[in-house]
């Protein structure tokens, strides 16, 4: 085998362990797509969001420390203790059902029925206020998270691969980690939405909010659960992003990457999240690997999005999504 083509094989592979934390980001968006038809423009901020909510309660620090610090002149920045990655998790779950409390009962219980362009403007405005209240609570610094997870090349792979070919791949632990909670968040997710009352009645929410009250299904739990489901998607996201790069600004910049990975696996359906998202990985690494050197390289910022425009022109409802007939 030419060296081009083991090499090819390495980037394909790295190339869908990339997908897969694309998609752990769309899931989000679909959930909530799903169930209220609102593209949830604030998902990679809510991502950022529990990230840096898990490191500050694993840290044991004190909630607007600043704050509280320039307001009273104290000195106070942390409790004193130091929590497991579990009970971290545990507690940032509890913090994210909250927050979708929150969303409910103050901002989409009062938005019932109005046009889809007030929603996404709604989530718009969520986007910007929980990033300040972020920035506020936890403080604006990278963050450096670690609840446990394997890092680093797998050396299994790369002795194998090494016996076989020559030279051995390079495979982040982290990513085959992320693979694998990926897969089972889909099976999980697959099941409730389409074999559970609360799946149905999600579905239906999503159809025709005011046909499903006329029929008993009660609005604002399904509106806080779906948001509590999707706080737990963000929260996964977080952990596999901020392990990998920190908890930072841009975390909150993974929504946009997750864009390209709907509009190919369409904004309705949960296995085209994670198709959508292992073809963007893989279709960037190999474009740029492939075409990059003859157009000077940087591919992958524009890659995704060529492809989704062209998803757009000739199939615009993605690969899984429902073809929407109207009448007229």
């Amino acid at each position: 085998m030419s060296d081009q083509f083991i090499f090819g094989i390495e980037v394909f592979l790295n190339g869908l362990m990339a997908g897969v934390l694309y998609a752990l980001v769309a899931l989000g968006f679909v959930l909530i797509y799903k169930a209220s038809g609102i593209f949830n423009y604030s998902q990679g901020v809510m991502a950022l969001f529990a990230a840096a909510t898990l490191v500050g309660v694993m840290k044991g620090q004190v909630p607007f420390s600043h704050l509280i610090n320039a307001i009273f002149g104290t000195d106070v920045h942390y409790f004193g203790w130091h929590l497991p990655g579990i009970v971290g998790i545990l507690l940032t779950a509890v913090v994210m059902i909250l927050l979708a409390w929150f969303v409910q009962r103050f901002i989409f219980r009062h938005l019932v029925g109005q046009e889809p362009i007030i929603l996404f403007m709604a989530t718009i405005g969520l986007a910007y206020f929980l990033e300040g209240f972020s920035d506020l609570m936890w403080g604006s610094e990278i963050k450096k998270l670690d609840v446990g997870l394997p890092q680093g090349i797998n050396t299994w792979i790369d002795e194998t691969t090494f016996g076989i070919f020559g030279y051995g791949f390079f495979i982040d632990n982290l990513d085959i980690v992320a693979t694998v909670v990926a897969a089972l968040l889909v099976i999980a997710l697959v099941i409730f939405s389409q074999y559970t009352k609360q799946g149905r009645a999600m579905r239906a929410v999503a159809d025709d909010h005011q046909a499903a009250l006329s029929v008993g299904i009660n609005l604002n739990f399904i509106w806080v659960m779906v948001w509590s489901l999707a706080g737990f998607v963000a929260l996964v996201a977080g952990i596999m992003w901020g392990t990998k790069s920190g908890v930072q600004f841009s975390l909150s910049l993974i929504a946009l990457k997750a864009l390209p990975v709907l509009m190919l696996g369409g904004f309705t359906s949960i296995p085209g999240a994670i198709v959508g998202g292992l073809i963007i990985g893989v279709g960037e690494k190999l474009f740029e690997f492939i075409v990059g050197p003859m157009v000077g390289g940087a591919t992958e910022n524009w890659f995704a999005y060529v492809l989704a425009l062209i998803f757009l022109v000739f199939r615009p409802q993605g690969l899984f999504g429902e073809k929407i007939i109207e009448r007229v």
